[in-house]
């Protein structure tokens, strides 16, 4: 077996030697040359330590630095940042939230000829309530209807069929066959602390054209409306002036923050006429989502 080398704890023994000759005498280059070594040394040393300490002394001036703002350099900034950088307004930010959630509902006629192609009846609008494609609309936009149509945000087309009515507050309920994917409900919003001047955003198909975006303010509650053929007369309705016209029947009346708070029944103008003057009229959202059974709030 091999063992393992030990190593001994007593004192080394000094050979004895020949005595060394005494050192020679350094020239005098050689001494200016250590000398020069040394120096060198030295000089790279200062150059060190003056860098560590201007290094230092930077970091605590950057440290520092934003105690010494003041509130006006601080509101300064923020001006400077929203000049540069504007926010998107209210109807924009609205529009962005309700978008995906607004259709467009068109009626085709009770009878057409044979190898005609369909007549529509009426263009509208609609609000998707639910995940599972049921969608609020106005009811004279589908009633009559022979068939029906929704058009999703996405280009999607697909029928859909009448589940329920309100006529009182001239509401229907319809239910789409096919659904897009990315199918986005609505939120819904109560009413009861709605008040005269709080914005609102019309969303709709004014004369087939859209989706279409207009603004204004609420301009009243608890409102009454006869509609133009004087078979209905519409009670407790939201009055409110950003413009809407025919098509825009069925959309949604929605808040600043993107919520669903009427659905839009009609428009009022004094000449007879079906074109907006400044005095619109939705449904409130509580009436609205009663018709489907089951109520928001």
């Amino acid at each position: 077996m091999k063992r393992q080398t030990l190593y001994s704890s007593s004192p080394r023994r000094t050979l004895r030697a020949d005595p060394a000759p005494p050192p020679a005498t350094p020239s005098l280059r050689a001494r200016a040359s250590r000398a020069l070594a040394r120096l060198r040394g030295v000089a790279l040393f200062a150059a060190g330590a003056l860098v560590a300490t201007a290094l230092a002394v930077l970091a605590g001036r950057v440290e520092r630095a934003p105690s010494g703002l003041t509130q006006e350099d601080i509101e300064h900034a923020v001006a400077k940042a929203l000049e540069t950088l504007p926010l998107p307004s209210p109807a924009a930010r609205a529009w962005e939230k309700i978008r995906p959630s607004v259709v467009r509902v068109r009626s085709f006629a009770d009878s057409v000829p044979d190898h005609e192609p369909e007549t529509v009846l009426s263009t509208g609008s609609g609000v998707i309530i639910l995940e599972s494609g049921v969608i609020l609309t106005s009811l004279h936009v589908v009633q009559n209807s022979r068939r029906l149509s929704v058009t999703f945000a996405d280009g999607l087309e697909s029928e859909a069929v009448l589940i329920g009515a309100q006529p009182e507050n001239d509401l229907a309920v319809l239910r789409a066959k096919n659904l897009p994917d990315d199918i986005v409900a609505a939120t819904l919003r109560s009413t009861h602390d709605l008040a005269p001047g709080h914005r609102v955003i019309a969303v709709g198909f004014p004369f087939g054209v859209g989706p279409s975006v207009s603004a204004g303010v609420v301009s009243g509650l608890g409102r009454e409306y006869r509609s133009p053929e004087g078979k209905r007369i519409l009670s407790n309705l939201i009055q409110f002036d950003a413009a809407v016209n025919p098509g825009n029947s069925g959309g949604p009346l929605v808040t600043a923050e993107g919520e669903v708070v009427g659905i839009v029944t009609g428009l009022l103008n004094p000449t007879e006429q079906r074109f907006f003057v400044g005095v619109g009229f939705a449904v409130p959202i509580e009436a609205a989502a009663a018709a489907v059974g089951v109520p928001p709030f």
